[in-house]
């Protein structure tokens, strides 16, 4: 009888729940080499997983083994792999490798991958680092390093194909082919066409380039309307650019509009996915740095604060609730219904809220469209308060047997779902003109906003109907 319940319960299992046992079980076998010290075997096992698998693997690992992997590793380890890692992480990893390693393993990686690595370490271990690098590999670097965090500056690769607009398709493609892997882009889809002073004057897809004549020249292939980026663009803009004008690279220029780098498509998504992640957390109150791997004392220390202003909003709405003390002791209903009516109002207000918050970071909500965006969402707040109002009144009428009190639930209802949407609406538009950012601002004063005017509301319209009832 065990043997045929657990063949039935395997021919239940998903697939997903078999890729989770085979991940454990490749997990503990890296775990078995590298307490082992067993080079062969974790080269065997990890030596030729992509950066993203190497990375989640490193994060499956306990905190002791994850520097001795990558010393076990040696040359075979990807140090991209340490740029898909949470930040923590990375940098309780770099604590514990020796200098040399990392700057030996930074030489191998793209400039916007080795940034990422390079700035989450001490200045004087950073010095080190890019001094054992080659020169000019160590000034543009550096010269990443000084931009802004979060830039176009931070994200881009310095590592580009340029030519000068009089060359022609047939020179370019034989200086790609003559030109040693190591002057090359992983991965790149245009060809950059500057002037003597290095000024991006346009591009010339690879596509375009293969179809061309070999007689014709760059000048005339080049798209000289192509989008380009500063340098101190933020990374979120640089995106929504992305995601605008359906892009797979971009070209980064400087003040003087000089070619400086481009950005492509892979680090987009990275930079997209982060900046739903801040949103999404933001929203909940959570910090965008809080990650798994963070200590339980950190993050009950990041979130004290936001639970603090939710305390305190809570107080409001208490204190709104004492004003009608008397009311609520000569009739417990209204003690009993007045969270359903508050309740509403929030998860309205939040709709609204998260629908403005996302509107304003992708820059679809504005000056031009906010008023019709507002009173879209009014009326479906109104819409949708009338409705509720008409289920909640005829339930309470029932429930108490006071048709009256079905009454003022109903209108109650009516208000609080209309101020819920109108604060969802109008909060985070004022935060964003007063520089604040919305996604992490908004929530405690929408709730504020719909506990106070629903408490309000339902008990201020029984007091004064309370004769009626």
């Amino acid at each position: 009888m065990p043997e045929i319940l657990s063949a039935e319960a395997g021919k239940n299992r998903s697939p997903r729940d078999e890729n989770d046992d085979l991940r454990a079980s490749f997990v503990a076998d890296v775990t078995r080499a590298v307490e082992a010290s067993d080079k062969v075997r974790v080269l065997e096992l990890a030596g030729d997983l992509h950066e993203s698998d190497l990375g989640d693997l490193i994060e499956a690992l306990e905190h002791d083994l994850r520097p001795k992997l990558v010393e076990l590793m040696g040359r075979e380890f990807d140090f991209a792999a340490l740029t898909e890692v949470e930040d923590i992480v990375r940098e309780e990893i770099l604590e514990e490798l020796p200098t040399e390693t990392i700057a030996e393993g930074v030489h191998e990686l793209e400039a916007d991958d080795a940034v990422t690595i390079l700035e989450d370490l001490p200045a004087d271990e950073q010095q080190q680092v890019l001094e054992s690098l080659p020169a000019g590999e160590a000034i543009a670097l550096r010269r990443s390093l000084e931009y802004p965090e979060n830039s176009a500056g931070r994200l881009m690769q310095t590592t580009m194909v340029t030519a000068p607009p009089f060359w022609t398709a047939g020179q370019t493609l034989d200086f790609i082919h003559d030109v040693s892997d190591d002057d090359l882009p992983d991965s790149f889809f245009d060809i950059f066409v500057v002037d003597p002073a290095h000024r991006f004057l346009g591009n010339v897809f690879l596509d375009a380039l293969v179809r061309a004549r070999r007689t014709q020249t760059l000048e005339e292939l080049m798209n000289p309307e192509r989008h380009r980026v500063s340098v101190l663009e933020d990374q979120e803009e640089v995106a929504r650019i992305f995601e605008r004008y359906n892009l797979v690279s971009v070209p980064v220029v400087d003040e003087g509009d000089r070619l400086v780098g481009a950005i492509t498509i892979d680090d987009i998504v990275d930079v997209i996915r982060e900046e739903a992640e801040e949103d999404v957390k933001a929203l909940g109150g959570v910090r965008a740095s809080e990650e798994l791997a963070d200590s339980v004392t950190w993050i009950a220390r990041s979130r004290f604060l936001w639970l603090f202003v939710n305390l305190f909003t809570a107080f409001v709405a208490a204190w709104v609730v004492r004003l009608f003390e008397g009311p609520i002791e000569k009739m417990v209903a209204l003690a009993v219904l007045v969270p359903i009516v508050c309740s509403q109002g929030g998860n309205a207000a939040t709709q609204t809220m998260t629908v403005a918050v996302r509107a304003l970071a992708t820059r679809e909500l504005n000056r031009g469209n906010a008023m019709r965006i507002l009173r879209r969402e009014v009326m479906v707040g109104l819409i949708n308060g009338v409705g509720f109002g008409i289920l909640t009144g005829i339930a309470a009428a029932l429930w108490f047997g006071k048709p009256m009190l079905g009454v003022v639930i109903a209108i109650a209802m009516v208000i609080n779902l209309g101020a819920g949407v109108l604060g969802g609406m109008l909060i985070p538009i004022t935060l964003e003109k007063l520089d604040y950012d919305p996604a992490i601002a908004s929530s405690p004063f929408v709730t504020t906003v719909t506990d106070v005017v629903g408490n309000f509301a339902f008990l201020g319209i029984a007091t004064l109907a309370f004769h009626l009832i």
